[in-house]
C-alpha cells in the first residue's frame, strides 16, 4: 500500500476558482488573463502557506494553456496535464529557490539560460521563490533582463518580506500582496475537506485546528492532517485536538474567568495549581486566558459579535461568552486583559513563570491595588453592578404598583386580592434585632396602590436574576448585614462556612464541620440569613445548610480565639416580654470583693435617699410610694453577710440601669457558659492566649 499524499499537496488549488480568501489577487489577475493584457514580471508577496506559489503556478498554466488567453486552464492539454496537482511537471517552467540559488553565479547562469525559446509551450516561465533571499549583486545582474526581457519570458517572483527586494526590481513588477486567510473561510474550507476525507471532527476542535494553522491554509492543513492520522472510531475530538495541539480546555478557562468575575482568589489559584500539576505551559495558558478576556471585550461592547463573525465560536461557546461578559464591567474587562497581556511580555524567557503567573491573577484580583485610571474605573464598575444587583427591579416598581392595565381580563381583575401573593419588605435602616417569624396573612398593597390589586414580588424577580457568582461577589455584604442582626450567625459564616451553590429559590451554605452547621441550624441562623437577603438584595431564598464535601476534616488547624473574642457593642431593649434581659455580669450584690460590696452598700444608700427625694419633691411629678425602711435594713444585711462569706437569701434584680450595656447576643450567653466553653462547645474551637486588659 503506498502511502498517500500530505493534505497540502492533495488539495492543492489547480485554478484561480479554487483559491480561498485571496479574491483581491486572484480576481484581477483572472481578469487580466481574459483581456490578454499579462505583464512580463509580477511580484507575489505575503505571509508563509498563503498560496503565492500555488498562484504562481495556476498562473503559468493559464500561460500556457493552448486555449489561451483564458482566465482558467482547461486541464486538457499536454501543458495543463503536466502542471496540473502530481504531474511531472514542465520544461518550460522553472522553479528557483532562492535560499539556495540566490547569488550572482546563479543570476547570470538564469540570464544566459533565459535567451533559450521555450521547447513546447507559449512562454517560458521564471518562479522564483524566497525571492528576498537574492543578494543585492545576483538582483542587479537580473536587472536588465527583468525590464526588458525576450517576447517569450515570464518572471513571477514569491516572498514573504518583500521591502527586502531592491526598489529597482520591485518597480519593475506588478506587485500582489496576499493576506492570511479569515478564521471563518478557513474553518469551512478544513470541514469541508474532513467530509471529502470521511472523518468527522468536532465542531469546537475546528477553531482550535484555525488557531494553530495562524490564517495559512498549508499550515492548517498539516495540522488538520496530524489530527486525521489519530482520529479514532469517534474522528477527532475536542480533547484529542486540545492534548495534541497543548491548548487549555475550555472548562478551566470558564472556571477562571467566573472566578476572576466573583473575586474568589481561592478558585483561581486552584486552577494555576491545575495547570502547572498536570504539565500545562504557564505561557500558553497565559495566552489563553488573554484570548478569552480578548473575547469578552469584544462581547460586552458588540453583544452579537458571535453571530455577526467577530467571534468564531460554536454555538454554545458564544452563550457561555455572552453570560461570562455580563457579569464584568467594561472597564474592569480592559483592566484585566491589559494586566494579562503586560504579563505575557514579561513572561517571555522568564525563569518562573507559575510566580509570574500567580502574580497576574493577584493584579487582576485587587483592582484596589491599581491607583491608575483604570484600576478606579474598574472599581466603579464593580460597585455600579453590586448596586444593580441589590435593586434589578427598583425601576420597573412603580409602574408595577400604579394598576392594572386597563385591556386586563375581567377574570384577571376580579381575583381575589392577597391570594398566593407576597411582597418583598423595602431595604430600610438596619435594625438590631431581626424578624424572626414570617408574618402570617396576606401581603400589605406598596402606598399608592389601590386595596384589592395585586402587589408586585421584586423578590422572586431579583432571585431570579442572581447567578452563583452573583451571590459570592456580594457575600461580603451579605455577611455584613448578617452582623448587624445577630453576631452570633456573623461568626459561624464568616469563619466556618461560604456558598455552594444557588438553584431557583434555595441557597446552599457549605460548613467546614457538622459541628459549626449543627450550630446554624439549630440556633435559628437559617432565618437569620434569608431575612439579611431579603433586606439587602430583595431575594427571598430557602437556606439550605450541608457540610462542604469539598473541605478535609483533620486539616484546618483550631481556631485561635483571643478573648475578648468579640467586641461589646451596646444592643437595643428586648423586644418581647418572653425574653427578660440577663446581665452579663453578676449583681453587685453576689459579688464577694469588698469593694464591690461597698460599692453596692453605698448605692442603695443612695437609692434609698433619691427615692425619698423624689418621694417628697413635687416638681418631679407624681411620687412614688417609698420603700420600706425594713426592705432597706434586709437588702444591707444581705450586703453584709455575703461579705462575711455567710449564706443569705438573695434579694430580688437590683434596678440598675447599666446592667444591660454590655450585653451581647442573648442567644449566645444564655446558658450560662462562659466564653471559652461556649466557643468550644460552639464552634470546636480552642483557646491558644488570653489576653487580660488591666
Amino acid at each position: 500500500m503506498e502511502p498517500s499524499l500530505a493534505l497540502y499537496r492533495r488539495y492543492r488549488p489547480e485554478t484561480f476558482a479554487e483559491v480561498i480568501g485571496q479574491e483581491h489577487v486572484t480576481e484581477p489577475l483572472r481578469q487580466a488573463l481574459a483581456n490578454n493584457r499579462v505583464n512580463h514580471a509580477y511580484l507575489f508577496s505575503g505571509p508563509r502557506g498563503c498560496g503565492k506559489t500555488t498562484s504562481a503556478r495556476i498562473l503559468a498554466r493559464a500561460l500556457n494553456c493552448e486555449k489561451a488567453p483564458t482566465a482558467d486552464p482547461c486541464g486538457e492539454c499536454q501543458s495543463c496535464r503536466d502542471l496540473a496537482r502530481g504531474g511531472p511537471g514542465s520544461i518550460d517552467v522553472i522553479e528557483i529557490d532562492a535560499a539556495s540559488h540566490g547569488g550572482v553565479d546563479d543570476a547570470r547562469d538564469l540570464r544566459e539560460r533565459a535567451f533559450f525559446a521555450p521547447v513546447h509551450s507559449r512562454y517560458k516561465v521564471y518562479i522564483i521563490d524566497e525571492a528576498h533571499m537574492v543578494t543585492t549583486q545576483g538582483f542587479n545582474a537580473l536587472l536588465k533582463l527583468v525590464e526588458e526581457p525576450p517576447e517569450h519570458l515570464k518572471f513571477i517572483f514569491a516572498t514573504t518580506e518583500p521591502e527586502k527586494v531592491i526598489p529597482t526590481i520591485r518597480s519593475r513588477t506588478h506587485h500582489y500582496p496576499f493576506r492570511l486567510i479569515a478564521p471563518r473561510t478557513l474553518s469551512d474550507y478544513l470541514a469541508a475537506i474532513c467530509a471529502q476525507e470521511g472523518v468527522t471532527i468536532d465542531s469546537a476542535a475546528l477553531p482550535l485546528v484555525v488557531r494553530a494553522g495562524a490564517g495559512s491554509a498549508r499550515d492548517s492543513l498539516s495540522v488538520l492532517d496530524q489530527l486525521l492520522s489519530g482520529a479514532g472510531p469517534d474522528g477527532v475530538t475536542y480533547d484529542v485536538a486540545t492534548g495534541l495541539l497543548g491548548y487549555t480546555p475550555d472548562n478551566l478557562l470558564d472556571e477562571v474567568i467566573d472566578a476572576f468575575a466573583a473575586a474568589d482568589g481561592g478558585t483561581v489559584f486552584g486552577v494555576v495549581d491545575k495547570v502547572i500539576e498536570s504539565g500545562q505551559d504557564p505561557r500558553r495558558f497565559t495566552e489563553d486566558v488573554l484570548r478569552r478576556l480578548r473575547d469578552l471585550v469584544i462581547v460586552a461592547a458588540v453583544p452579537d459579535a458571535p453571530a455577526t463573525g467577530l467571534i468564531d465560536a460554536p454555538e454554545d461557546q458564544a452563550e457561555r461568552l455572552v453570560q461570562q461578559a455580563a457579569r464584568f464591567g467594561k472597564a474592569d474587562l480592559v483592566r484585566a486583559a491589559d494586566i494579562v497581556a503586560a504579563g505575557l511580555t514579561e513572561m517571555r524567557g522568564a525563569t518562573t513563570p507559575r510566580l509570574l503567573l500567580e502574580l497576574i491573577c493577584a493584579r487582576v484580583l485587587l483592582p484596589a491595588a491599581d491607583d491608575g485610571a483604570l484600576g478606579l474605573a474598574a472599581r466603579l464598575d464593580r460597585l455600579e453592578r453590586r448596586l444593580s444587583v441589590a435593586a434589578p427591579e427598583a425601576a420597573a416598581a412603580p409602574g408595577i404598583a400604579a394598576g392594572p392595565h386597563p385591556d386586563a381580563a375581567p377574570e384577571a381583575a376580579a381575583a381575589p386580592a392577597g391570594a398566593g401573593q407576597s411582597a418583598a419588605p423595602p431595604v430600610t435602616e438596619p435594625v438590631t434585632e431581626p424578624v424572626v417569624e414570617p408574618v402570617a396573612g396576606p401581603a400589605a398593597p406598596k402606598p399608592g396602590a389601590p386595596a384589592g390589586q395585586p402587589t408586585p414580588a421584586p423578590a422572586a424577580a431579583a432571585s431570579a436574576s442572581l447567578g452563583l457568582a452573583d451571590v459570592r461577589r456580594i457575600w461580603p455584604d451579605l455577611l455584613e448585614q448578617v452582623k448587624k442582626m445577630r453576631r452570633f450567625t456573623w461568626i459561624l459564616l464568616s469563619q466556618n462556612a461560604q456558598v455552594i451553590g444557588l438553584d431557583e429559590q434555595v441557597l446552599t451554605v457549605g460548613f467546614k464541620n457538622a459541628g459549626a452547621r449543627d450550630s446554624f441550624v439549630g440556633g435559628g441562623s437559617e432565618e437569620i440569613l434569608r431575612q439579611a437577603a431579603i433586606d439587602l438584595v430583595g431575594a427571598d431564598w430557602k437556606v439550605e445548610s450541608i457540610v462542604d464535601p469539598s473541605a478535609r476534616p483533620g486539616t484546618e488547624p483550631p481556631l485561635q480565639v483571643t478573648r475578648p473574642a468579640v467586641p461589646q457593642v451596646p444592643r437595643a431593649e428586648p423586644s418581647s416580654p418572653a425574653q427578660p434581659a440577663v446581665p452579663d455580669r453578676p449583681p453587685a450584690w453576689a459579688t464577694d470583693a469588698p469593694e464591690a460590696a461597698g460599692a453596692a452598700d453605698s448605692k442603695a444608700d443612695s437609692t434609698a435617699d433619691s427615692t425619698t427625694h423624689r418621694a417628697s419633691d413635687p416638681s418631679t411629678g407624681p411620687a412614688r410610694p417609698a420603700p420600706d425602711p425594713d426592705t432597706i435594713a434586709q437588702a444591707r444585711g444581705s450586703i453584709q453577710a455575703t461579705r462575711r462569706g455567710t449564706s443569705a437569701e438573695a434579694p430580688g434584680p437590683v434596678d440598675d440601669p447599666d446592667a444591660d450595656v454590655d450585653r451581647d447576643d442573648p442567644d449566645a450567653d444564655d446558658s450560662g457558659l462562659d466564653t471559652t466553653e461556649l466557643l468550644q462547645r460552639e464552634l470546636g474551637a480552642t483557646v491558644i492566649e488570653e489576653i487580660t486588659h488591666e
